[in-house]
């Protein structure tokens, strides 16, 4: 179980540092033939606004920040435009995970068996509390293994070489944001049965004006579980700030942004985290 509310900021970073990096993980990778490659689109405000009344007539093109109008990392603007459609689909997808999963675990739904060699059950970690108290409760190497599974799909997600075997570029170079490379295509010397993207194939089929407009249903439920999520979570942290959920979400004294606790302190820098925190 993945508790992506206390990874999104941590994704977030990744997703600033990793969009700059040069693409050295082609090295770790086999080299197939190299799929067709899509012609580069790169998105400007004028689709953005198009965009914008699709997704919702009423609100229209609203943008209270200069975001879309900057230039991040002295690259052009239509490049900063594709970081921010990219980050905003994949937070969405984040997002529409952590409330489902906050739903479930908030009622007690778990797996039945245990979740580590020692014997410790998915039971015993749900009753530790929320959903926050659930993942503080993990052992320490489950956390490691969660996060170092989702920095693994950053990094593939950013890598150039990976996305060109799916025919695809670079979210800032040209490529359609939110696109994830095909685990099947970047050579990993692993039997890799389903794509972490769209397994089962239900969209291979599906015509383009279909995907677009499932595309726009995606953007707008990704934005309502962004306000969801983070309304469960300030519910959770600070008791009364959301009225609707008072008395049903579970209250949490912890950091609900820190991705270890008490539990990690043998793990380097952690205890002089826990130190610094004013929470």
């Amino acid at each position: 179980r993945i508790a992506a509310v206390k990874t999104i900021i941590a994704q977030e970073m990744s997703l600033s540092l990793l969009s700059s990096a040069p693409v050295g993980f082609a090295a770790l990778l086999r080299a197939p033939a190299a799929a067709r490659s899509t012609p580069p689109v790169m998105e400007t405000i004028d689709d953005l606004k198009s965009l914008a009344v699709k997704a919702n007539p009423v609100v229209g093109y609203w943008n209270p920040t200069p975001l879309a109008d900057m230039g991040f990392w002295g690259q052009s603007q239509e490049a900063t435009i594709g970081f921010l459609r990219h980050a905003e689909l994949k937070h969405g997808r984040v997002a529409m995970a952590a409330f489902v999963g906050f739903c479930l675990q908030s009622n007690g739904v778990h797996f039945p068996w245990a979740c580590t060699l020692e014997g410790t059950t998915f039971g015993d970690i749900a009753a530790a509390g929320g959903p926050a108290a659930q993942w503080d409760a993990l052992p320490t190497n489950a956390k490691l293994q969660i996060l170092l599974l989702i920095g693994f799909f950053e990094l593939l997600s950013e890598n150039t070489y990976a996305l060109a075997q799916s025919g695809q570029k670079h979210y800032m170079r040209g490529g359609k944001p939110g696109v994830f490379p095909s685990l099947k295509k970047v050579g990993i010397p692993v039997p890799v049965p389903l794509d972490l993207w769209d397994p089962f194939g239900f969209t291979a089929k599906m015509s383009q004006e279909k995907k677009d407009a499932k595309l726009v249903t995606e953007l707008n439920n990704g934005r309502a579980a962004m306000l969801g999520i983070m309304g469960f979570v300030a519910a959770s942290k600070v008791p009364g700030s959301v009225p609707a959920l008072d008395g049903l979400i579970a209250p949490y004294s912890g950091e609900v942004m820190a991705p270890f606790s008490a539990g990690d302190s043998a793990l380097p820098f952690v205890e002089g985290m826990l130190k610094a925190s004013p929470f």
